[in-house]
Parts: structure tokens; sequence; C-alpha cells
């Protein structure tokens, strides 16, 4: 495979206007996140043919070109397993990738197999197995290194020949649409906001609503503050951490401190702004609070959530896609919660092709199963 570094502005928007409008364009990027909240990108790697192209993102400023081409609707971008890099593109360039095919979820799709890894479907599909002795390798460093720069070139190399064969036998089976809506999809998720890592926690469901509305304020201000430090969440406090201070409501630096939940450094540091967000917690009223969140299912709803995932996979049979590519495992019980009449909003990959082929067929059947 040839490969280019490309160095300068000249170069890179001299790369751009060559290829532009072409139907399609592979991406990769590099990056490094070993004590940063972000990523920080090392390296963008974009193929349109024969060749590669590294972009040295430490050498190049005019970067206009480059969001053109990712948000040009007449090129499909193609990546594989591509939230990192969303990330990446999302924090360096502030445009996303679009239209975007993604070569794990098209195999998917076709039954190829469930979230292969991209060393495992160039193998199954072009015969070829790309190194990974790189993977590991300090990408910030300057020079690259001739295998850097080869390991990072093999990383695009399959990708437009994986998308020629995937798109071609998705258009066959009448599912490159598919592919694409749910390319969309991803790409409203990672815009949609979250709830910061509450949901994940476990035994959250047994605060009150004071406690939880603490909980949810815990979790936005670790966040935002990991954002403003560039910090790993975890660095800021923890799960449990977060957990704790909502059950236990500390209302003065010694009760705080007594509890024993920051480090010494973390007291000093964000004791005072802590405290802060707690007492401005107990002056909202009652009906600012959130809702409690949901408990466990209890017996009957962990065999109906059994029975979600059985007709799922009967339905994925039909359609000749792995079961997992229809639904995503969260969206089971979501799914079954609706059906008791629990008010959750709907998330965005349950329309198109998806709530006409799966959505509905699994709804009609827990009706059914509740006659």
């Amino acid at each position: 495979m040839r490969w280019q570094l490309i160095e300068s502005d000249d170069a890179l928007r001299a790369l751009l206007e060559r290829f532009r409008g072409a139907p399609a364009v592979a991406v990769d990027t590099e990056f490094m996140r070993r004590s940063t909240f972000y990523p920080q990108v090392a390296l963008v790697q974009l193929c349109f043919g024969e060749e590669a192209w590294l972009v040295d993102p430490l050498q190049v400023s005019d970067l206009q070109a480059l969001r053109a081409l990712l948000q040009a609707p007449e090129t499909v971008k193609v990546l594989h397993s591509p939230s990192e890099d969303l990330e990446v593109f999302d924090r360096w360039l502030g445009v996303l990738p679009e239209p975007l095919f993604d070569t794990q979820r098209a195999a998917g799709l076709l039954n190829l197999g469930f979230g292969m890894g991209y060393r495992a479907l160039v193998l199954a599909c072009e015969g070829v197995d790309v190194p990974k002795e790189e993977t590991r390798s300090d990408w910030l460093q300057r020079p690259l290194t001739a295998a850097q720069c080869e390991y990072a070139a093999q990383d695009v190399a399959h990708l437009l020949p994986l998308w020629h064969r995937l798109a071609a036998d998705c258009e066959t089976q009448g599912k490159l649409a598919w592919v694409l809506a749910d390319g969309a999809d991803a790409l409203a998720a990672f815009r949609a906001p979250g709830d910061h890592g509450v949901s994940r926690i476990k035994s959250a469901w047994k605060l009150d609503r004071r406690a939880t509305g603490r909980l949810y304020a815990l979790c936005a201000w670790r966040e935002a503050t990991a954002r403003q430090r560039d910090k790993p969440r975890g660095w800021i406090i923890d799960d449990a951490t977060c957990l704790g201070l909502a059950e236990k409501d500390p209302q003065s630096h010694t009760s705080l401190e007594k509890l024993g939940l920051l480090s010494p450094g973390s007291l000093r540091r964000d004791g005072a702004a802590l405290l802060q967000l707690l007492a401005a917690q107990r002056e909202l009223p009652e009906d600012a609070l959130p809702q409690r969140l949901p408990q466990p299912l209890d017996p009957v709803g962990r065999k109906s959530l059994q029975a979600l995932k059985q007709w799922s996979r009967e339905i994925a049979a039909e359609l000749g896609t792995v079961p997992e590519a229809l639904l995503a495992a969260r969206d089971y019980e979501l799914l079954l919660r609706q059906h008791r009449g629990e008010a959750l909003e709907e998330p965005p990959s349950w329309s198109g092709w998806r709530h006409e082929r799966v959505i509905v067929p699994l709804r009609q059947r827990l009706r059914e199963r509740a006659s």
C-alpha cells in the first residue's frame, strides 16, 4: 500500500481539491488519551483509491477543506466502529463525518458477525491479515516512524474495498439504506445530551427523588469539571463517590471530610464546590425534582425480557442479520417498560426501518403475550 504524509496546509488543500466530489473516502484516526478527557488527535488517514494519505494534525492549521470533506453530502465517509473517531472530529474540527457508512454495522446487518474488529473483517472479506504491532505506540511523537505510517495506512487501505463489497451486498439485500440510517442514528445519539453516567450507577434506583436530583447534579458537575480540566471523569470523582454524596448529603466541610469519600487533594480542591452544589439542591422545590430511577425488573419482567430477546433472534433469522444489529441490549428493557406503561423517551434508532421491521413486531408479540 502506497502512502504519503500531508504536512502542510497547501498539500492538504491540493489533496482535497483533487478528490472533491469523490463517491467515498475511507477515514480513520490515531490519537492518544492516557490522562485526558478529550482524545488528542495525532494522525488522520484518508483513502480515496489506491493510496493512503496521512494528514499530520500537528503540522496543518487550515482545516476548512477537511471540515468540508467530512460534511460533503455527495461523499460517503467509510469508517469502522467510529465511536472514538467521532469524539476526535467533534473535539478537533467541530464537525462529524456524514453520510456515515460503518463497516462493522454493515457486517452485522449482513450476518457476517457481531462487533467484528477491523482485522477480523478484513481477513474474512479480503483474506488479508492486517498487522497490529503499532497499536500502542506513541502517536504524538515526531517524526513518525515508517512502521507507524505503514500501520496507519493499512487501517484505511482495506476500508474502500470493504465498502465496495459490503455496500454491494447491502444493496442486493435491500439493506444499504439501513446502514446509512444507522450511521445517521449514531451521529444523532452522539449529539444528544446524556445523563452523564447516572443510569449506569448501580443501586441509584434506591434513592428518593431528592437524592436522585443530587446524583444528577453531582454527575453533571463531574462531567463539566472533567471537560474544563481535560481530565478523565474518574480523576474528578468516581461513581461510588457520586452515589455516596447523593445519599449522605453532607452540609459542612467537617461532615464531608468524615465521610471519607474524597481524597485529601480532592477535598481541598473541590470540597467547597461540592458543598455549594448540594446546598443548592436543598433549595429546589419538590416539583423541580427528577423522578426516581426505575427499579430492576421483577421475575415476571425478567421472563418477558428473555422472551423479547428470543423473538428478536427469530426476527434476525428472518432478516438475515445478527440479532445484536437489531437492538442495543438496553433497548429490550426500555421496550418492555414502555409496554408496562412507563413514560420513557424512545432512542432515535427506533425510527425508520427498525421501527417497521423490529419495534412494531416486538410490541405486537408483547401484546399477544399479555392477552
